[in-house]
């Protein structure tokens, strides 16, 4: 059975006109991109501008952009996954749907397969993708 999907969750904030820029953090998420990284993580508590940066550094970058706003109920691993994969669709239609199908038919819990599923779909796309 399919869960609904809320398409609130892909929406990007706008950026404010009166936020505090910064260049410095902009500058090293685009060396992570540049060195090929594959990972970046922002990490840091509640309300210190992890949104605002991410949002300045989208508009500068020429890359594809999923994006996903997560929150407590997300911690389930087939609401997750079935997010990240909605997520990617906002990109390319064709990716996740083979993991989508599995999660949605899947008699247990078992994750592991549409994880599979999902990077390979991940790797085999053309385009460099930010989520």
């Amino acid at each position: 059975m399919s869960m609904p999907i809320l398409q609130t969750k892909f929406a990007i904030p706008p950026q404010r006109p009166n936020m505090v820029h910064r260049p410095h953090l902009v500058e090293r998420l685009n060396r992570g991109i540049d060195q090929g990284g594959k990972l970046t993580l922002l990490s840091a508590p509640a309300g210190f501008g992890k949104t605002t940066l991410v949002r300045e550094w989208l508009a500068q970058i020429n890359r594809s952009v999923a994006w996903l706003a997560l929150e407590q109920s997300d911690t389930d691993a087939t609401r997750f996954l079935t997010y990240v994969i909605a997520a990617l669709q906002t990109i390319d239609a064709e990716i996740g749907r083979g993991a989508l199908a599995g999660l949605q038919s899947a008699v247990s819990s078992a994750t592991q397969p549409a994880v599979t599923s999902l990077l390979n779909d991940i790797l085999a796309t053309a385009l460099q993708v930010v989520l």
